[in-house]
């Protein structure tokens, strides 16, 4: 029998495990996408025991009466089918194969944590355009000598289908497919009560994102003027922050920008080193930027390791957690992101170990990332402290956005396993309505919005 610790040896040699770049692929691995391969990778046969079933293309059309508004959850087919089973700490130590070292943890010290798990729907696809232009990068691709750059390489696709290190697949998440930029009138984070208090945080914004590297016909970095993403923030909550406005630009291959309008000094300020692990504004220290998404910004801060792949319980199909027609009081559990929330299912992920490079410092040294096959979302991290003990677990909820015809993960939790804190970011539960997907296909988004003077422009108002 091959343990999983043996299975991700042999995955490792076979995929070349190095914490530098490699180059694109030849013609004859590329060769193998769109048949054994996925178009964009992923093994396209299911496992063994038929736990896993094989990709047949994924949820890429709506259901039968779904448009553009309407709860996504009440529309899946699925949406009702029972869980297998529930895993919590009685149980966990059977299912330690499926669990990375932070669910375990989760299942063993948060009160009541429990995760149930469902039958494994790969739903994850994307659209033709897609998968053409990923056969040109499998080849094309390229990152520079240490693979903290990327040279060559077009957007609006998977950069490295058949990776060959850590890198290439962390690169494939930074720059994964999300569509040419959404709007979100009602983009929440909630920041469970510190131990002793009751008293939640709550942010409340409304998020214009841009993601010109996405368009169609982008011609690689420089046709996307080097923006990976580019996001205005207007705060409506708390009372203390009402009108400030923020300018965010996450950089392809250099460090993040950010403005900020302080509406109480009518002054708009560049706001240094807001990078890598300095604390995200209002978060009281519960995560750190790089933290966003699952992980975002550049990664020179760490060597990077690919470990190779396995099966994992991951979040997945969680539809229930965009439900934007809840009631807020559903979410506010002070233990936990909300298990009912939460859907689990077996999948396959690459590994990726990050540990802090030599000369450089990161309040986390030590990191484990796993990420989707299917869509190249990293779905869990396990971050640890100095002493080399977990202290953080992420994760993220990826949906099949039937409008794009991709999977999207924007909402993602972080528990912090030392204070017992928890925190998620950029959900619309209980928001009162939808992310536009369409916001920037549709022509309503204006490049001119993403400036410096936009924003002082609200200075003069």
């Amino acid at each position: 029998m091959i343990t999983k610790r043996v299975f991700n040896v042999l995955v490792g040699i076979l995929f070349g495990i190095s914490s530098g770049a490699i180059a694109a692929v030849s013609e004859q691995e590329a060769a193998k996408l769109g048949k054994e391969l996925t178009p964009v990778g992923a093994e396209r046969a299911g496992n063994a025991d038929k736990s896993l079933p094989e990709w047949t293309g994924g949820e890429t059309q709506a259901p039968a009466g779904w448009a553009p508004g309407k709860p996504r959850h009440a529309a899946w087919p699925h949406m009702n089918e029972a869980p297998l089973y529930t895993i919590d700490a009685s149980n966990a130590d059977q299912y330690a194969d499926l669990l990375s070292e932070g669910q375990k943890a989760m299942l063993k010290t948060v009160p009541g944590y429990k995760m149930h798990v469902y039958p494994s729907r790969r739903t994850c696809g994307f659209p033709d355009f897609i998968y053409e232009r990923t056969k040109q990068n499998a080849v094309n691709a390229k990152l520079s000598a240490d693979g903290n750059k990327l040279e060559e390489g077009i957007g609006a696709a998977v950069l490295f289908p058949v990776p060959k290190s850590g890198k290439e697949v962390i690169w494939n998440h930074k720059l994964r497919y999300m569509g040419e930029g959404f709007f979100m009138p009602h983009y929440y984070s909630y920041i469970s009560p510190a131990k002793g208090n009751n008293a939640w945080v709550k942010l409340h914004n409304e998020w214009y994102v841009d993601l010109p590297f996405h368009r169609p016909d982008n011609k690689g970095v420089k046709d996307a003027k080097g923006i990976e993403m580019a996001a205005v923030y207007d705060t409506f909550e708390p009372q203390a922050r009402i009108g400030e406005k923020l300018l965010y630009k996450w950089y392809i291959n250099e460090d993040s920008k950010i403005w900020l309008y302080f509406p109480g000094q009518r002054r708009v300020r560049r706001l240094p080193t807001y990078t890598y692990d300095a604390p995200i504004l209002g978060n009281e220290n519960t995560k750190v930027v790089d933290q966003f998404f699952m992980f975002s910004g550049q990664l020179d801060r760490y060597d990077w390791k690919l470990v190779g792949k396995q099966e994992l319980l991951v979040p997945y199909n969680s539809f229930k957690a965009y439900d934007f027609t809840a009631k807020e009081e559903s979410l506010r559990n002070p233990d936990h992101f909300p298990r009912d929330l939460v859907r689990y299912e077996k999948h396959r992920v690459w590994v990726v170990e990050a540990t802090v490079a030599e000369g450089k410092r990161h309040t986390m040294p030590k990191r484990r990332f796993y990420i989707d096959e299917d869509s190249w979302h990293i779905l869990v991290v396990d971050h640890f402290d100095a002493e080399g003990k977990i202290w953080r677990s992420s994760e993220a909820h990826p949906i099949p956005v039937w409008e794009l015809g991709a999977c999207v993960s924007v909402s993602h939790v972080d528990q912090d396993l030392q204070t017992l804190r928890w925190v998620v970011d950029a959900t619309i539960y209980a928001g009162g309505s939808d992310i536009d997907w369409n916001y920037a296909r549709d022509g309503k988004m204006k490049s001119s919005y993403f400036t410096v003077q936009h924003i002082r422009r609200a200075a003069r108002r």
